[in-house]
């Protein structure tokens, strides 16, 4: 039997849904118009700037930044074209791939992340109330709380 949503269930959903999106449009568009790059790609650049030695299993990145291995393989081809991001084989297993932030991707990044962060601000967080903020990290974290059943454990 489904479960539909009631009037308050799916006003709530077209709310969220309306929201996520707007979010992610204000932040593509100041990435690309101050930085010349997509979201996607920033994610990518913030993921590898954070691992260890720069660097990431092709398959751990692409999970971390909630992306298919066949979108992230073709994000990483672009990133390498502009010089921000190079592959290696693995050594030790050849069925690997290792994505490694550049120097020069680095730049990029830290060059972007001021303007980035100022986007998030005025997407997000200046448009909450305190107390709305605790709601929506509790909210955030209470969706999250279940594992992605489409990704492997």
């Amino acid at each position: 039997m489904t479960r539909w949503l009631d009037d308050d269930e799916q006003n709530t959903w077209r709310a969220f849904l309306a929201a996520s999106q707007r979010v992610q449009e204000e932040l593509d568009r100041q990435l690309q118009r101050d930085s010349g790059m997509p979201h996607a790609y920033y994610a990518v650049l913030v993921k590898l700037s954070e691992a260890p030695e720069r660097m990431m299993r092709m398959s751990e990145l692409a999970a971390e930044v909630n992306s298919s291995q066949s979108r992230l393989s073709h994000a990483v081809k672009r990133l390498e074209e502009r010089g921000w991001v190079r592959r290696e084989p693995c050594a030790a297993d050849k069925r690997v791939s290792w994505a490694i932030l550049t120097g020069q991707g680095l730049a990029v990044l830290t060059a972007a992340a001021p303007g980035h962060v100022e986007a998030v601000r005025q997407a997000v967080f200046d448009r909450l109330t305190p107390g709305q903020l605790r709601q929506l990290t509790e909210i955030c974290a209470a969706i999250l709380a279940k594992p992605d059943p489409g990704l492997p454990t």
